[in-house]
């Protein structure tokens, strides 16, 4: 009734109407002046109004061309979007009132337009607050007229994938969801003879199979037997929309698929055939999904042999394919702008579990990649026994040697690849011969064959690198490393890229071995560092920092020096402060820094004062960058901390003089405040890097430093910033045992934030658990005191996780602190002494001769301490292999 009473009392004048109209009309025009329309578009935004008019311009301005209403609906989404909650209900009611009536409008642009005006209005205030929405929509559905239906379906879906939860939402004073409502009406729909109305209601069911609310879990089997009816509907969007739910039911609830299974795969094989593109692609993420649920593999080992096959023949490339335009592109063209993929570059990160960095830069996922991914998949899980099918098409496929072929022998090429690492046990006997197949096709006349073959040799590296002991593997890796360093120096841009990756790959399994061919390995790539283009450059950037990785400090000789650096310095002084093409080359220098060590010292000044000024400058850019003249841009400083790490890495003390002629002390204390989270972690891996050499440095702010790292221990958004809180742990234990006894003031904040940590260990990654174990422990070695008295709350937890650290020094210092707490106050222990027992035998050794003693001293103490059989009670909890490494504390 409101609605109604609110759009009898609003009428638009007819002036404003006029101008409105009038501006909208030229604003579509492709030769109007856009900026000066858009000023006198904002000028009647001040109107409470203005989007009064835009929705009675959208649902009746009938004399008025399609493109006009159309364009006022679009400005109205986007102006309902920052303005709708502070408008007065009335123009809000108003604004409702008119678009329901639009979901029946005879043009379909109308129709579409408000579908997506109406969403939006979901987004901003639910459904439940309006419930003629609500009616309209199963009035329209119900009123079996096409362009009503069409309507509905096309809000309803739009709510569906935008924000399907809302209809899943309890409804006060009604024991009914709105998807209750819904969800029959759309399973009718599947039987629809309209293409369009099943489509959307397909795609609007699927949205919920993530959700699975109890209505869709009841009428699963309905769900199912519409799924197998609409299997090979004419309209390859239907089949599309089929093969995705599927997948994804495979993927949230494989057990409704399980009777089905069967079925279900035979359907999958048929359309992975299917003539449309987008229908193959989807139906083949089919089998990446299954090798992943928890599924009975025996099911699918039957359908193997038909399944090999039709990825295979998937696997060439299609004719539309970009990158068989790509592939003629030749090396000296200058690249585009558009053609530089984005980049990312990870903070650093200090721990076990660094996460695994394999950026695949951002690539078409297409039909091709996606059967290559499902081979690959299906090896790892099936093995050697997929050999006897695939091997005989790769084989009769490489035979080919006609040019018209030459598609079909890539795929082979990239099958090879692909089950590398699955079937390397039955592919190992004969590596020789397929490494011997591949060499002479880096020089194949096919650019796609000539980058394949490196990306397959490539993944077969870890085991050409393990056969270089005997002469025949060692003359073999010889070969593969000459090969993928001609092809560094190829003409065509796209097997440049894959020589490169293929070479890093290469050099990470090789490591020492790389050390008698650096020159020549160095010659290459500063040959192509000359030569590439913007984009590939960065490649070699990351094959320089790679071998400087792999090789460390045998990099650190004048005639290497002498090829290396000079290139990279010219470049350096080259790229202005703000040029985005010095990211790759800070990372680079980080690993050159890292692995030169002291050598780096005659190029560290310059490396060191631009990272400051970088710092500098994008500090000033954040809060005014007209004045900094360039635009704040996080990546600068976070590449810049992480050189500034690698450089104290590689210097150690050597970098004291630069610190300390120089205001990085302020600069990190600003960047360990910063609100982005990759600033901060990178910001206390440089804090802890510096505590390490110089902390004299840092001593006059330590307060601060230790305040704000112990604040990332205690945030109730630790899980989305853990690797902050990594860092910042770590830095913590290594400012405690350099300042000793200046840290006393914080102490006891950090223990108490370390603790709850340690307790509730599962859902957080390995490494912050050890660095809070260390990290407690190096407290407790400078300050035993202070924490001793508080042991009892956190011994059993503490002792789990330092028995799961490697050893090494960071775990001695971490003991240092256990024997002392224990020193102070011996009975805090006692309650949790079986940990405590299995804690000292997860040692390996203890090199340290005095911590070793100390150890003894602690088991030795207790041993005393408990009389009447307490002691063999304790031991007789330990298992056998705990009790066999104590023995050797004469315990």
């Amino acid at each position: 009734m409101a609605a109604a009473v609110a759009a009898a009392t609003w009428q638009p004048q007819e002036g404003g109407f006029k101008e409105i109209c009038g501006l909208l009309e030229q604003q579509i025009s492709p030769s109007s002046d856009k900026s000066q329309i858009w000023q006198q578009l904002q000028h009647y935004s001040q109107y409470p109004d203005f989007n009064n008019y835009l929705a009675f311009i959208l649902a009746r301005a009938e004399g008025k061309p399609v493109e006009v209403r159309q364009a006022a609906g679009l400005l109205l989404k986007n102006n309902l979007k920052t303005a709708f909650k502070s408008m007065p209900p009335t123009n809000q009611e108003y604004i409702k009132a008119e678009l329901l009536p639009c979901l029946g409008a005879s043009d379909r642009q109308i129709r579409s337009t408000s579908g997506t005006i109406i969403s939006v209005l979901v987004q901003l205030g639910g459904v439940l607050g309006w419930p003629e929405l609500l009616l309209s929509l199963v009035k329209c559905l119900d009123s079996n007229d096409l362009t009503h239906m069409e309507g509905a379906m096309d809000a309803l879906s739009k709510i569906c994938e935008d924000i399907p939860q809302v209809l899943d939402a309890e409804n006060p004073g009604s024991s009914e969801r709105p998807i209750d409502v819904f969800l029959p009406r759309l399973l009718q729909l599947f039987q629809s003879p309209h293409a369009s109305l099943r489509k959307l209601a397909l795609g609007s069911v699927n949205q919920y199979i993530m959700l699975m609310p109890p209505v869709l879990y009841m009428s699963m089997d309905t769900y199912l037997q519409g799924l197998f009816v609409l299997a090979n509907d004419p309209s390859s969007e239907v089949r599309k929309l089929v093969c995705s739910a599927f997948v994804q039911l495979i993927e949230v609830r494989p057990s409704f698929l399980e009777p089905h299974l069967r079925n279900v795969i035979e359907y999958m094989l048929q359309v992975n055939k299917d003539s449309d593109d987008e229908v193959s692609l989807e139906a083949c993420e089919f089998w990446s999904a299954y090798c992943e649920a928890p599924l009975p593999p025996e099911i699918l080992r039957a359908y193997l042999p038909r399944l090999i096959p039709v990825l295979l023949s998937n696997m060439a490339y299609a004719e539309d394919d970009e990158s068989l335009l790509d592939a003629e592109e030749d090396g000296s063209l200058p690249d585009r702008d558009q053609d530089l993929k984005p980049r990312f570059h990870s903070s650093r990160f200090h721990g076990s579990d660094d996460a695994d960095d394999d950026d695949d830069i951002v690539n078409i996922w297409n039909l091709r990649k996606c059967s290559a991914a499902a081979l690959d998949i299906i090896s790892n899980v099936f093995g050697d026994e997929i050999l006897p099918t695939l091997m005989p098409f790769v084989q009769a496929k490489l035979s080919t040697s006609d040019d018209a072929s030459w598609k079909e022998r890539e795929a082979a090429v990239l099958a090879l690849g692909a089950i590398a690492e699955g079937c390397i046990n039955g592919l190992y006997p004969h590596l020789s011969e397929i490494v011997a197949f591949l060499i002479p096709l880096l020089d194949d006349k096919f650019p796609l064959i000539r980058s394949i073959s490196c990306w397959t040799l490539s993944r077969f590296s870890k085991f050409i690198v393990q056969g270089i002991g005997h002469p025949e593997g060692h003359e073999q890796f010889e070969k593969v490393l000459t090969g993928l360093l001609r092809r560094i120096l190829d003409n065509n841009k796209r097997v440049q890229e894959a020589a490169c990756s293929a070479f890093a790959t290469l050099e990470e399994e090789a490591a020492d071995e790389l050390g008698p061919r650096l020159e020549i390995i160095l010659q290459h790539l500063m040959c192509a560092f000359g030569k590439y283009q913007r984009r590939n450059l960065r490649i070699v950037y990351d094959a320089i920092g790679t071998l400087a990785d792999a090789v460390g400090g045998e990099l650190n000789q004048p005639k290497y020096l002498e090829i290396l650096m000079p290139p990279l310095i010219a470049k350096w002084q080259q790229l202005s402060n703000s040029d985005k093409d010095l990211f790759p080359l800070l990372e680079c220098f980080t690993s050159i820094a890292q692995a030169l060590g002291s050598g780096f010292s005659q190029f560290s000044q310059p490396v060191f004062q631009r990272c400051l000024d970088i710092i500098h400058t994008q500090q000033l850019a954040k809060v005014d960058p007209v004045t900094a003249g360039v635009q704040f841009d996080k990546e600068f400083v976070v590449c810049s901390l992480d050189l500034l790490s690698g450089l104290t890495e590689g210097l150690g003390s050597g970098i004291e003089s630069l610190v300390s002629q120089s205001n990085l002390r302020d600069l990190l204390l600003q960047c360990c405040m910063d609100d982005g989270a990759d600033i901060r972690q990178s910001a206390f891996a440089l804090l802890g890097d510096l505590a390490r050499v110089c902390p004299i440095h840092l001593r006059p702010r330590l307060a601060e430093f230790l305040e704000v790292a112990s604040k990332q221990l205690n945030t109730p958004k630790l899980k989305e910033t853990i690797s902050v809180a990594n860092n910042a742990c770590w830095a913590i234990g290594e400012l405690a045992i350099k300042v000793n006894q200046e840290i006393s003031p914080v102490v006891m904040t950090v223990i108490s934030c370390l603790v709850p940590i340690l307790q509730h260990a599962e859902g957080l990654n390995k490494s912050l658990i050890e660095n809070s174990a260390i990290t407690l422990g190096r407290l407790a070695s400078v300050c035993p005191e202070l924490v001793s008295p508080h042991m009892e709350h956190f011994m059993q937890a503490w002792c789990i996780a330092l028995a799961m650290i490697r050893d090494d020094i960071e775990k001695e210092d971490a003991f240092r602190g256990l024997c002392a707490m224990v020193k102070v106050n011996p009975s805090g222990a006692l309650s949790s002494l079986v940990f405590l027992c299995r804690a000292i035998a997860s040692w390996h050794e203890i090199r340290s001769e005095e911590l070793h003693n100390e150890v003894s001293q602690v088991l030795l103490g207790y041993k005393q301490m408990l009389k009447n059989g307490a002691w063999e009670q304790c031991m007789s909890a330990l298992e056998p292999p705990v009790k066999e490494r104590l023995s050797k504390y004469k315990v």
